[in-house]
């Protein structure tokens, strides 16, 4: 059979509501929407910090930096790595990157160039744009390091990225690609304030517990502990209310706001991982097994959560396959093919979406599981509780930074609309 009962109803329900505008969701639902610091058109453009993408070259250097450059092609070689297509989309991502800094500098402005070991508070501070240079991974790095929870002021530093290889790379939350061909045109619209302010919501992390500790955090591209954990905030003391609800005496704020989405589960994937969910501060604990739980932004629904929710054209056949000869006709005028990209497209949201949209990832329903029963595999909230009932499981933001998150371990997710990165959109 093609999928459970409880799969068909649940696409029975977004079938119904596939043509409606996702991009008025965000007004529906009563979003505050932090105040755009200044009109585009009196936009200073001065000082442009550019963030350099980590190659895999760069990589391999940071992971063996005792080989001298021909000792590394050497060992890469021996591996059987393509030492010279590597070699040739790093010099491809340097050539961009030095037409970025020309095109900036062409406009007056003063260019400070970083990567991922040298991004800083002063440096971010320093600077009237951010502007990485890569793909969404590198945009993904900005974005997290330009947190407002650590802002000496209100006034937000603008995001604006480049696609350094948009032949390989969709880059999504970069500029259109059009704009990897002639980047000087977009920098001097950026410079006459010919563009539009974007907010993108972010989920902020807050873990639970009977003190303010927190674990240290890992940065998974350098396999490392972060440089951000000396910005932790403080620990504080959570309402009575919230204190007897979860069964916690402190909260802490975590350092960094997932761009994209929150993804928390057993480190060893072939794991069953068993966790605890309250939806929206409700009086009902959600016990699920599953394979781990994405809770996404509408930034994010573009990626990982549609990922996990998309249905295929074998899908729709199969779906087909079952339905009544009735439904079958009403639908004739209809392409498997067009149904598929209806259903898919309804996935996303609204990137200014004051909503979160939680996915549990091939939830075990079977037996008494998940409890309650009818507990759904994905829903939109406004806030999400988690426990952790799992062994060696993690909680990573943005696939970047990984905390522990092991038995006991208590997390509360949310969008706060002050917590949004202010973007820079062009066309």
């Amino acid at each position: 059979m093609f999928k459970s009962k409880s799969f068909l109803q649940g696409f029975a329900k977004e079938f119904l509501c596939v043509n409606r505008n996702v991009s008025s969701a965000a007004g529906k639902h009563g979003q505050t929407v932090p105040t755009v610091p200044v009109d585009p058109t009196n936009f200073k453009l001065q000082r442009a910090l550019l963030v350099s993408k980590l190659s895999r070259y760069e990589f391999e250097q940071l992971r063996h930096p005792n080989l001298s450059a021909q000792q590394l092609e050497a060992r890469l070689r021996d591996r059987g790595t393509d030492f010279d297509t590597l070699m040739y989309l790093h010099n491809l991502h340097k050539d961009f990157e030095r037409t970025i800094v020309r095109s900036f500098q062409n406009v007056g402005c003063e260019v400070k160039l970083a990567n991922r070991s040298s991004l800083s508070k002063d440096i971010m501070r320093w600077a009237d744009v951010i502007v990485p240079i890569g793909g969404d991974g590198t945009f993904l790095l900005a974005a997290g390091r330009a947190s407002p929870l650590f802002a000496q002021s209100q006034q937000k530093t603008p995001i604006v990225g480049f696609n350094s290889d948009p032949q390989r790379s969709e880059g999504r939350l970069m500029l259109p690609k059009h704009y990897s061909e002639n980047p000087a045109d977009a920098v001097a619209k950026i410079k006459s304030g010919d563009f539009q302010w974007m907010h993108r919501s972010r989920i902020r992390t807050t873990l639970l517990g009977n003190n303010g500790n927190i674990p240290e955090s890992t940065d998974l591209y350098r396999h490392c502990v972060s440089k951000m954990e000396q910005e932790k905030t403080e620990p504080q003391y959570l309402s009575k209310e919230m204190a007897k609800k979860y069964k916690a005496k402190m909260h802490r704020v975590l350092p960094y706001l997932a761009l994209n989405e929150v993804f928390i589960g057993e480190s060893l994937s072939a794991r069953v991982s068993h966790l605890q969910l309250v939806v929206d501060h409700q009086n009902v604990v959600n016990k699920t097994k599953c394979s781990g739980l994405c809770v996404s932004t509408g930034t994010g629904s573009t990626s990982w959560h549609t990922s996990i929710n998309r249905v295929s054209k074998k899908h729709m056949e199969d779906l087909f396959h079952i339905l009544p000869d009735t439904a079958k006709q009403a639908l004739s005028g209809i392409s498997t093919e067009e149904l598929v990209q209806k259903y898919n497209q309804n996935l996303l949201f609204p990137p200014d979406d004051p909503r979160i949209c939680y996915s549990i990832r091939e939830q075990i329903c079977v037996g008494v599981w998940p409890s309650p029963k009818d507990f759904e595999s994905r829903g939109f909230v406004k806030n999400l509780f988690v426990k952790s009932r799992c062994i060696d499981a993690n909680l990573v933001i943005d696939g970047s930074i990984s905390y522990p998150f092991n038995d006991g371990a208590k997390a509360l997710l949310e969008i706060h609309p002050e917590d949004a990165l202010l973007a820079i959109s062009l066309d």
